[in-house]
């Protein structure tokens, strides 16, 4: 992924609003003053998100205590979040963004390459924005195994802890 150069840390992070798992509208300057973890990923219920989203939701009492907010982002509607959300007790907050506008901004919608077809897709990723909304860390082309703990200890780090 060729993040934008305006990905670079300290870089201002770009607002957006979009709709949560229960349909109410969530804008990332809602989060000033907080640390915010923002996650995108593919499609709910897959193997992969499934686990991811399930390993935010485990550490999500550890980020709470450092100030920080997990946000996961995919093109799935609302009502595939509500039911992915339920069935698997997910605890993070899912935005839904189905026109795309926000996974384009953060340039994680992508041509991907899957069994020799290309196709658009996510390019799962990961952004820290700090609580003046500034990027603080960007995790592109993510691998699931380890991958919420080591946002965590990233988070714990730059905290000074």
């Amino acid at each position: 992924m060729n993040l934008p150069k305006e990905w670079v840390v300290g870089a201002e992070a770009p607002d957006f609003c979009l709709p949560d798992e229960w349909g109410r509208e969530v804008c990332l300057k809602d989060f000033r003053g907080r640390w915010v973890v923002l996650y995108f990923y593919p499609r709910d219920n897959t193997p992969g998100c499934t686990q991811e989203a399930l390993d935010f939701s485990a550490r999500l009492p550890h980020f709470e205590a450092l100030g920080a907010t997990v946000l996961g982002i995919s093109p799935d509607t609302c009502q595939s979040h509500l039911r992915f959300s339920q069935k698997h007790g997910l605890k993070v907050r899912l935005l839904s963004d189905p026109e795309h506008r926000v996974l384009e901004l953060f340039d994680v919608w992508q041509k991907k390459k899957l069994y020799g077809r290309e196709r658009m897709g996510v390019v799962r990723s990961t952004f820290l924005i700090d609580p003046r909304g500034k990027m603080a860390f960007v995790w592109p082309k993510v691998s699931v195994k380890g991958h919420a703990e080591a946002v965590l200890q990233k988070l714990r780090e730059l905290q000074g802890e």
